[in-house]
């Protein structure tokens, strides 16, 4: 379907990258600030990104899935899902406000 794709959702606009600090530089935290949230409109699943490569597009932050753990994650593939699918499965909270992640949790 002609412009279905540029209907999607982009998951880390460059104003909102550049709001996020760059892979380990939050790594001595112990409590970092979760800049984004993803969650996915199909499971339960969120993602609260607290680092972010804009290059790679490859981010690092809380899961919430099956179980809570610290991962890394891509960007462009949870994108390459939604334009698979043709709609978002996973999207980014627009309304979400930066907060420690203890306190999104």
């Amino acid at each position: 379907m002609a412009g279905k794709e540029t209907e999607m959702q982009e998951l880390m606009p460059k104003e909102v990258a550049a709001t996020v600090p760059p892979l380990y530089a939050t790594e001595d935290e112990g409590d970092p600030i979760a800049r984004v949230k993803l969650f996915s409109s199909v499971s339960a699943w969120t993602w609260y990104v607290t680092e972010y490569d804009p290059a790679t597009g490859e981010a690092f932050g809380l899961v919430e899935g099956f179980a809570d753990e610290w991962g890394y994650f891509s960007i462009p593939e949870f994108e390459a899902l939604n334009r698979a699918k043709g709609f978002g499965v996973i999207e980014r909270d627009e309304s979400f406000e930066p907060a420690p992640v203890r306190e999104v949790r």
